[in-house]
């Protein structure tokens, strides 16, 4: 049999719980979707546990769990998936942190954990903290999107064993950092002096002085979480045989696939947010697959929407990425085995990530086929791929595409 071509479509979020608003069903099954219903008949469905049976995923673990990794060996925490997000280059020994512009008192006591979702005015703030010298150790510092920032350390004797300065919530004078093993004594010292740094410079900086005077809350102060340092994993080439592509919008996911060494395919208008452009990240997925064995297309709006509680928006846009999706099949032709699925369930009544079971739908050439009609966490529970766990999908997906050999004789 001719190998096919890989196609992983993941809807961030996607999967849901049944709504009153929606007399009783979920965002997914309640919206009109010809394209994803015409895959699950023409397909096989079933339903996964993005990491295991009661688990709640981060969309980084979940990811490194789909891709076919171990999120228990291989995970190196959210600041690093951040720096290589943002091209920031990490060597052995550094440590990264994900950050937020926030706004605190002459204490230091927490007022906005986002300073306002700060936006305009980040770069500027990023680089007066940028370069910056503590003991032995560069500061390279980085702003992202609104309030979000990323920094790493460079210097000798870090680690990233080391509790995080953020309070998470408002109120709160911001925690001091404390080395959670005997190695991490300097890198806790640091973190705490740059902190108060960060204060010191952010405070009397021309950008917050005008936001001040204009009534607007400060970035003046850098809170830091979810350190991480430089992993020891095999390349998605080297582990899969495959090579890879990704079209993705968020930095989180971004970084990911740039230390799996999976080429990041930029597209005009792919925000990361519900207003990403869905039919360039589709025709990006069309052209990716002429040169590539694998490409990843990642879609964040549905999870944004879970988040906000947003029953009718999620629905809405799910119909909006079903009719995104129609072009992008047509043209698939019989050469690729696609996969639809979520990362894991954001539900409107959570408005947070839950350890829900996600659908999942397998579709391509000379494929069995099962008895579900319509693509929904209901129906899709009754297919013939029964329950697997996220590390299972892409064995499956090569499975079914002509890439595994034979076992035995």
């Amino acid at each position: 049999m001719a190998r096919m071509k890989l196609l992983m479509i993941i809807c961030d979020g996607m999967a849901d719980r049944p709504s009153e608003e929606l007399e009783g069903r979920t965002p997914l099954d309640a919206a009109d979707t010809p394209v994803m219903d015409r895959l699950a008949r023409e397909g096989q469905c079933g339903m996964m546990n993005p990491i295991g049976t009661g688990i709640v995923p981060g969309s980084d673990t979940a990811h490194l769990s789909l891709l076919g990794y171990d999120p228990y060996r291989y995970y190196c925490g959210r600041g690093t998936l951040e720096a290589a997000g943002l091209g920031i280059d990490m060597e052995k020994g550094d440590v990264a942190f994900r950050c937020n512009f926030a706004t605190s008192d002459k204490d230091l006591r927490v007022l906005d954990r986002r300073a306002g979702r700060i936006s305009g005015g980040t770069v500027e703030l990023a680089k007066a903290l940028d370069g910056r010298m503590i003991e032995d150790v560069r500061v390279i510092f980085k702003e992202a999107v609104e309030h979000r920032s990323v920094m790493v350390l460079k210097g000798t004797g870090l680690s990233s064993e080391v509790s995080e300065t953020d309070p998470h919530k408002e109120g709160e004078i911001v925690w001091t950092a404390k080395a959670l093993k005997p190695e991490a004594e300097k890198t806790a010292r640091i973190l705490n002096e740059f902190t108060r740094m960060s204060f010191d410079i952010l405070d009397k900086h021309p950008v917050n002085l005008d936001r001040k005077e204009k009534g607007l809350l400060p970035g003046n102060i850098i809170l830091s979480r979810g350190p991480g340092d430089v992993p020891d994993i095999p390349s998605f080439s080297v582990k899969h045989g495959m090579e890879a592509g990704a079209i993705v919008g968020i930095t989180l996911v971004k970084g990911l696939c740039r230390i799996l060494g999976m080429e990041v395919i930029e597209v005009d208008g792919a925000t990361g947010g519900a207003d990403t452009n869905l039919a360039g990240k589709m025709d990006a997925a069309i052209n990716a697959l002429i040169e590539k064995d694998f490409v990843l297309l990642h879609i964040k709006g549905t999870d944004v929407f879970g988040h906000d509680g947003d029953v009718a928006g999620k629905k809405e846009y799910i119909q909006k990425v079903d009719a995104s999706l129609g072009p992008l099949v047509e043209k698939l032709g019989d050469d690729v085995l696609l996969a639809l699925t979520a990362d894991h369930s954001t539900p409107t009544s959570v408005k947070d990530h839950a350890s829900d079971t996600v659908p999942l739908l397998v579709h391509g050439r000379g494929m069995r086929f099962d008895n579900v009609q319509k693509f929904s966490e209901t129906e899709a529970a009754g297919g013939m791929l029964g329950t697997i766990n996220g590390q299972e999908l892409m064995p499956l997906m090569k499975g079914l595409a002509g890439w595994v050999d034979k076992f035995g004789a």
